[in-house]
């Protein structure tokens, strides 16, 4: 079972909601619109991929790593390991 099975639901719908975002910026890219328009809509679409890509960890932290401290041993290394190099992965982006 994965930490966000809960959320699921709630996590599709923003995707859906940023793939509309991404569709848009393309017909505006089709249409021509203005440069500064386009890149305004870039912004609002990475700030909700970023936004989402926080949530997502934030649970992750609270059930995955949660779990796998509780039971200790490899597996607690390995979800502490995998954690801290997607935490560096959004840093870098």
């Amino acid at each position: 079972m994965t930490g966000y099975g809960s959320e699921r639901d709630a996590y599709l719908k923003r995707l859906r909601r940023i793939e509309g975002q991404i569709r848009g910026l393309q017909r505006m890219v089709e249409e021509d619109k203005y440069c500064i328009d386009i890149l305004t809509q870039v912004s609002a679409a990475t700030k909700a991929l970023q936004s989402f890509s926080l949530e997502l960890l934030d649970e992750h932290l609270a059930t995955c790593v949660v779990q796998a401290a509780a039971s200790g041993g490899e597996e607690a290394d390995l979800k502490v390991r995998e954690a801290s190099d997607a935490i560096a992965r959004l840093v870098r982006s």
